[in-house]
């Protein structure tokens, strides 16, 4: 499982090169595309289609060849093989087979957006393409409204402004946004915004419309000390001199009505060196 580029060749690994220029067959999405690739770095390899099309077909085949002795690299036309892109149901078919599966790590679309959005956001949740239709993308969004953590999508230049209408709609205008478009290319762009300012942003210049995009959305607010009452803060402060965290936790819910989660965040912030 080899990653490639998602815009820069430069980023390639050394480990990455390594391994294509020795494996038997480089088991590509797109040939074409990869055959480019290998190209600019000199690199004859044998190539075969394995696409969202064929790979059950194409996969038992590789496993074949596999399975006699030779070598696969697999590729995706960018990023991480496997991640939103074939190459799971190949892996699957490897191991069930017996055959050792080695991952040749790199660029990855979601974790380089993270790592430039600024997010205070130490849980995330990576969900991928939201469904191409209206209806089923809104009860997605619904499934994900309640959640604390910060949820990446990807999206393609032809869907982003419904999807972005959609992110409106079911989460609301007051969390932020933040744009990842065109990751390590030319027209690299990384913009923050409210999801209330989001549509105007993207319609007020047709360019910020092209190319790949990943969306980082601001999760749910998490219940805090804020949201609990002084008298239920009271309760779980007293009974926690005397009992374990889930005790008291517990107890305290029961007298105050709270939900135990919110208690429990508290909880934690109390008396952190319980389990």
């Amino acid at each position: 499982m080899v990653a490639t580029p998602i815009g820069n060749l430069q980023d390639i690994t050394l480990r990455a090169l390594e391994t294509l220029k020795t494996v038997d067959v480089v088991a590509a999405e797109d040939t074409r595309h990869t055959a480019q690739l290998l190209g600019h770095f000199g690199i004859q390899a044998k190539l075969s289609a394995l696409h969202e099309h064929n790979e059950r077909h194409a996969g038992q085949k590789l496993v074949e060849l596999l399975q006699s002795g030779q070598s696969v690299a697999l590729v995706s036309d960018a990023g991480t093989p496997g991640i939103s892109d074939p190459g799971m149901l190949l892996v699957a078919m490897a191991q069930a087979a017996g055959v050792h599966v080695v991952p040749i790590p790199g660029a990855n679309a979601a974790i380089t957006a993270l790592s430039a959005a600024g997010m205070d956001a130490p849980h995330f949740l990576f969900y991928g393409f939201l469904p191409p239709k209206a209806a089923q993308r809104r009860g997605g969004l619904e499934t994900l409204s309640e959640l604390p953590y910060c949820l990446v999508f990807y999206e393609a230049p032809h869907r982003v402004l419904d999807s972005v209408a959609d992110l409106v709609s079911v989460l609301g205008e007051t969390r932020t946004i933040t744009f990842a478009r065109e990751l390590t290319k030319t027209f690299e762009t990384i913009h923050t915004c409210l999801l209330g300012d989001a549509l105007a942003w993207l319609e007020n210049d047709p360019n910020q419309q092209r190319g790949e995009f990943v969306l980082l959305v601001e999760g749910a607010p998490v219940a805090n000390e804020r949201a609990i009452s002084r008298d239920a803060q009271n309760t779980l402060e007293i009974l926690l001199r005397d009992l374990p965290l889930k005790q008291a936790v517990k107890l305290a819910a029961e007298i105050s009505g709270v939900k135990k989660n919110a208690l429990y965040e508290l909880a934690l912030t109390l008396k952190p060196e319980s389990p």
